[in-house]
């Protein structure tokens, strides 16, 4: 099986939307996202994308990130959403992911690479693990929504 692992473009935005309300159903949360299309195509200067696509040109996984800077370290690259098709887990798509995150992280000159996991989500924070990253149990998620 060929997969490109390739930029995103404006056009991927339906796959990758697709991909968003999967991983919420696998994440057992759908109805928290808020998100839409509309709101991708406006907002698109917020995000980066990498699409790992098929010979068939079917987006089947995702690394969403954006860059961020924290007063400890400086300029992070903040990994939203890794995401695989289920039928597609398995074979080291997930990793060739995370290895173009590292990739760009080090060509933008990052100091850190960050990421959330669900504590259940042990498939993920295995591949995690094995990329290097410490999961840190101690610190809480705080937000508010609907500004």
């Amino acid at each position: 099986m060929d997969i490109k692992i390739r930029k995103a473009t404006e056009n991927d935005f339906p796959a990758m939307f697709g991909l968003i309300m999967e991983l919420a159903e696998y994440e057992k949360s759908p109805e928290k996202v808020s998100n839409s299309l509309e709101l991708m195509y406006e907002q698109k200067e917020y995000f980066n994308c990498y699409v790992a696509e098929t010979e068939e040109k079917e987006i089947i996984g995702m690394a969403l990130y954006y860059f961020a800077y924290y007063t400890w370290v400086g300029k992070t690259l903040y990994l939203d959403d890794l995401y695989v098709k289920e039928a597609y887990r398995g074979n080291g798509l997930g990793s060739r992911l995370m290895d173009k995150m590292f990739e760009v992280a080090k060509a933008e000159k990052c100091k850190r690479m960050r990421l959330q996991v669900l504590n259940w989500n042990h498939p993920a924070i295995k591949l995690y693990e094995k990329s290097g990253f410490t999961v840190d149990k101690t610190w809480y998620n705080c937000d508010i929504e609907d500004l």
